[in-house]
C-alpha cells in the first residue's frame, strides 16, 4: 500500500507541474518560448528585462501559481522516493540514489519557495539541486533500482541520468546544440520527471514492477480433508491390501 501511495505521488506530481506550466505559460503577453526561457521564468515575481544567461524580457502574471506547482511538486518527488522501498534493493548505491532524488525534490521546493528575481542565490542553490544532484540520483538509480525490477527499466534509467548530467553540463557552459538555452535546461531537468512519472504509472498499472511474482505452492491438507475455499487436491485413502494365502489341496 506504500508503495501504492509513493507511485501516485510521483504521477501527480508531475502531472500538476505540466498543467500549471501550461497554464501559467499561456497568460504571457509576450508568448513564452521552451526555446529562449528558461523554466524559472515562469515563477518570476516582477516584470523585467532579464540578462543571465541570455537576455530575454520575462513578465509572468501567474507566477504564484507556478511558485505554488514548484512547492508541491518538490513535497510530492519526496513523498514518492520515501516510500517506494519495494522499488530499490538494499546497499549504499540505493541510499544514496533515492537521498540525491530527495534532494532533487527539495530543490524544487526551494525554487518554489525562491523566485529567481527575488532571492536569486537560494533559486539557484534550488537548481543545482534538481539538474545537478538529482541527475547523479538518477543514474545511480540504474544501479540501485532491486534486481527484480525489468533489466530494460534499469537500462533506461542509466540513460536519463547520463543524459541528465550531459545536458547540465552543456546548460552550464553555454553550449545549447541549437536547442536554446531553455529547451537545453530542459534536456537537463525533465529526464527525472519523465522517470518517475513513467516509474509511477507502471508501478500503479501492475501489482509490482518485479519481473516474476513468487511461487506459490499448494500444501496438501492433512488427512485427507479439503479446507473450505482452498485449491488442495483431496487425496485418497488406500486401505493396505491383504495378503494372499492360497487353500491347501488334499493330497
Amino acid at each position: 500500500m506504500n508503495a501504492r501511495i509513493g507511485y501516485a505521488a510521483w504521477v501527480a506530481g508531475v502531472v500538476q507541474f505540466f498543467v500549471a506550466h501550461r497554464i501559467v505559460e499561456s497568460t504571457w503577453a509576450r508568448p513564452y518560448s521552451w526555446a529562449r526561457n528558461n523554466i524559472s521564468d515562469l515563477g518570476n515575481a516582477h516584470c523585467a528585462m532579464q540578462l543571465e544567461p541570455e537576455p530575454r524580457f520575462v513578465c509572468s502574471p501567474e507566477h504564484n501559481l507556478m511558485n505554488a506547482s514548484f512547492i508541491a511538486l518538490g513535497i510530492l518527488l519526496v513523498i514518492g522516493t520515501a516510500l517506494t522501498g519495494v522499488l530499490w534493493r538494499r546497499g549504499s548505491a540505493a541510499t544514496v540514489a533515492r537521498f540525491l532524488l530527495a534532494g532533487a525534490g527539495a530543490g524544487f521546493v526551494l525554487a518554489g519557495l525562491a523566485p529567481s528575481d527575488v532571492h536569486e542565490n537560494q533559486h539557484v542553490l534550488g537548481a543545482l539541486l534538481i539538474m545537478g544532484t538529482g541527475s547523479i540520483g538518477l543514474l545511480l538509480a540504474g544501479v540501485g533500482l532491486a534486481d527484480e525490477v525489468p533489466r530494460s527499466l534499469r537500462w533506461a534509467t542509466r540513460l536519463l541520468g547520463l543524459t541528465a548530467i550531459t545536458a547540465f553540463g552543456l546548460f552550464l557552459s553555454h553550449h545549447y546544440l541549437g536547442l536554446g538555452m531553455g529547451g537545453m535546461e530542459r534536456v537537463a531537468a525533465f529526464p527525472i520527471l519523465a522517470w518517475t512519472l513513467a516509474v509511477g504509472i507502471l508501478g500503479l498499472s501492475r501489482r509490482t514492477l518485479r519481473t516474476q511474482d513468487s511461487p506459490q505452492t499448494t500444501v496438501p491438507p492433512v488427512g485427507g480433508v479439503r479446507n473450505p475455499g482452498s485449491r488442495g487436491i483431496r487425496s485418497r485413502r488406500t486401505t493396505p491390501a491383504r495378503p494372499h494365502c492360497s487353500r491347501p489341496t488334499d493330497g
